[in-house]
């Protein structure tokens, strides 16, 4: 306890230390960035003066540094205008955007909210003013916060999936550990059902009795071999599908009410995919188990099973609570459950069977509250 109460610490740690990290360089950036605009803006003001120097020289003025300064900006673009921002000159526009009015205009526009405009002084009262928008270098440095936070989200995400994917490595390691350990702690005592069943046999025990328990002890051996398989890749193998899943229903009727009226309808026809028959057994009576607690135990339970060209449909529909539209994919999430008992792993163990081993598909395809659910499992045949 006090190992995990460590680890969680540490956990919020690291992710307040990331985030206070994050910060920290966010804050740095917009620093820099106002730094940057400040200095931009100062050598604009030098610009407009050396212009200003310029406009009112006469013959004693030296003119040469201002040149200078003019001539040295080549990357702020620049709009002069009247006090009534008429555009009377440009400079660092665009060729495409200089020659049309109407995008010279526009991007006139833009440029104004960039920053406030320069005032320049001339000889005869007038003046004008000086717009002039972020060099391309600040215009970079903008996104420049963006993509560090997609990175950084991006990595976050990252992290995330391995954290997630290895806890999930973890728990299906220890559930296949814990299901072969149940199949091996099984075997024992079976072993000695099989005994004293043949001590039954001898004793001349009524045929009747002898024939039900030998189906439950070939229960307890399938079970058996299910959670034996947990973990490891099973072997498929090309049955009757329609068979298999009849035995199955026909084992599971005469062991629940009588109060659950079971009707099943298939072609007449064999129907063979490759499936591993106790994984196969052990999905429809996870199937069946499941919607029988649905109606607690009483209503119509009917198993259905179609073709459609290469594909076979087992449909098993119940008159039970029904399933909320938007629970219809959590139903098969490890640890889902609506029962007040219940470890929400028979339909999340009945989904890995059908698509990772058996590379089927299984869905709720109708629900409605009070009325019933349809649960849909889906096969290629061969």
């Amino acid at each position: 306890m006090q190992f995990s109460e460590r680890r969680n610490i540490t956990r919020w740690f690291i992710i307040l230390a990331s985030f206070f990290i994050v910060i920290l360089i966010l804050w740095n950036t917009y620093n820099f960035f106002q730094i940057f605009k400040n200095e931009e803006r100062a050598k604009m003001e030098f610009w407009a003066s050396a212009l200003t120097t310029i406009a009112n020289a006469n013959e004693n003025t030296d003119i040469e540094l201002p040149l200078q300064i003019i001539t040295k900006n080549t990357t702020i673009p620049i709009f002069i205008t009247d006090s009534k921002e008429n555009i009377i000159d440009f400079n660092n526009i665009d060729e495409e955007i200089s020659k049309d009015s109407i995008a010279l205009k526009k991007y006139f526009n833009s440029v104004k909210n960039d920053n406030q405009p320069i005032k320049m002084e001339r000889s005869n009262s007038k003046y004008q003013l000086v717009y002039y928008g972020d060099s391309p270098l600040l215009n970079k440095l903008k996104y420049y916060p963006i993509a560090l936070l997609l990175i950084i989200i991006l990595f976050g995400a990252v992290v995330y999936n391995f954290y997630r994917a290895t806890k999930m490595s973890t728990q299906n390691k220890l559930w296949a550990g814990m299901a072969k350990e149940t199949a091996h702690q099984i075997g024992t005592p079976l072993s000695s059902l099989i005994g004293w069943l043949e001590i039954l046999k001898l004793d001349n025990v009524e045929e009747s009795t002898i024939v039900e328990i030998e189906k439950d002890i070939t229960r307890l051996q399938t079970i058996t071999d299910r959670f034996s398989k947990i973990g490891s890749e099973p072997v498929l193998e090309k049955r009757d599908i329609i068979e298999d899943t009849k035995n199955t229903v026909d084992y599971l009727q005469t062991r629940v009410s009588q109060q659950v009226v079971f009707t099943f309808k298939a072609p007449e026809h064999p129907i063979y995919v490759d499936i591993n028959p106790a994984l196969h057994s052990w999905t429809i009576e996870n199937l069946v188990k499941n919607a029988i607690d649905a109606m607690k135990g009483k209503g119509s339970l009917n198993i259905v099973i179609s073709e459609l060209e290469d594909i076979v449909k087992i449909s098993i529909t119940d008159t039970g609570k029904g399933i909320p539209k938007n629970q219809f994919n959590k139903v098969f999430e490890p640890g889902f459950t609506t029962k007040k008992r219940g470890w929400g792993l028979g339909l999340s163990l009945t989904k890995r069977i059908v698509q990772e081993y058996h590379k089927g598909k299984i869905k709720v395809t109708h629900s409605e509250i009070g009325k019933g659910t349809t649960m849909q499992i889906s096969y290629k045949t061969t």
